[in-house]
């Protein structure tokens, strides 16, 4: 009896034994795939940004393309921005806020002259500018791109910094600072880059298209270029809207601006839709023509064309190749 209750007792202690076993095995497998789990789940604000289907950096960028002194004497560091955010984006300065200069001793000064933006228009992904067009008093100026710190000299090893807000995607003038995005240029005044080619810095496939395009807007209208003109002032486009509905609409471009191989938007910023266009009735066809002023010299446009879709006053940006005219 007594070997008899020794065996049934070695028999329940394998029995727990086995059943510790089976239970350590079931922790061990279920904390590796709790582990796995943990490599393949991305941590909240690590996911792949969205809207840039991948290209570009999503910021924008700045180079420094000349060091210079102003007429006063004071500093002036003149810029090109890159549009690297992968969507189309206007970009401007903060207003108000001074550039920083940090110079190589650490010494910081305040730069209160900033001009940096692209001059309130939507711009194309992968493209580059170094000014745009103003109009002072009736006339038209070229603003180009730069700060200038009043006092400064510069010195090896010394930055610029800069802070900007971006807006970017598709418009909607009803709120037209959705998507807004912050952030800071920084410029090492030691690389400056003398060989930059305007405007396209960063192809993006797809991006550009060819004068001949038609163009779906607003209530399935259909915008195409018909002509392009260049004349002693600048450019003539000629427009055609092809209303299918039963109802006269109007499907608004603005006045489209253009940039060329030196680097200027030319064609001053206005609300789209307060630029007049006539009604295209139902059914029907209607033309009308715009115009920008240009350079004679400069040469390798492309027009920035912004085309009210989707709703009223929310416009979708194209690029048209006009290179060649």
């Amino acid at each position: 009896m007594e070997g008899l209750r020794n065996d049934q007792t070695a028999s329940k202690g394998k029995g727990t034994m086995n059943k510790k076993k089976i239970l350590i095995l079931a922790l061990l497998a279920c904390s590796f795939f709790t582990f796995a789990c943990v490599y393949i789940v991305l941590p909240e604000g690590l996911e792949a940004p969205g809207g840039t289907d991948g290209a570009g950096s999503g910021v924008w960028i700045a180079l420094v393309t000349n060091i210079g002194m102003s007429e006063s004497g004071d500093l002036h560091v003149d810029l090109t921005i890159r549009n690297d955010v992968g969507d189309w984006s206007t970009m401007r300065a903060v207003d108000g806020e001074p550039a920083v200069l940090t110079t190589g001793d650490g010494k910081t000064m305040n730069c209160d002259t900033v001009f940096v933006g692209t001059g309130g228009h939507r711009f194309a992904p992968g493209f580059q500018t170094r000014g745009y067009t103003v109009n002072e008093n009736g006339e038209l100026k070229t603003q180009t791109l730069y700060v200038e710190c009043k006092g400064a000299t510069v010195s090896a090893g010394s930055m610029l910094s800069i802070n900007y807000e971006s807006f970017n995607g598709i418009l909607d003038d009803y709120d037209p600072e959705a998507n807004k995005v912050e952030g800071v240029l920084e410029l090492n005044l030691d690389e400056v880059v003398t060989d930059l080619t305007y405007p396209i810095a960063s192809p993006v496939e797809g991006l550009i298209q060819n004068t001949d395009v038609s163009i779906t807007g607003l209530s399935d209208n259909v915008v195409t270029l018909l002509d392009v003109q260049r004349t002693d002032a600048g450019f003539q486009f000629t427009w055609e809207n092809f209303n299918p509905t039963k109802f006269p609409l109007k499907t608004h471009i603005g006045t489209p601006p253009v940039i060329g191989t030196d680097g200027i938007i030319y064609g001053v910023y206005e609300t789209l839709d307060i630029v007049d266009i006539p009604i295209t009735p139902a059914n029907a066809k209607v033309d009308w023509t715009t115009e920008v002023v240009i350079p004679g010299d400069v040469k390798g446009f492309y027009i920035l064309l912004s085309v009210e879709s989707k709703k009223p006053r929310t416009y979708v940006n194209y690029v048209v190749d006009i290179s060649d005219k």
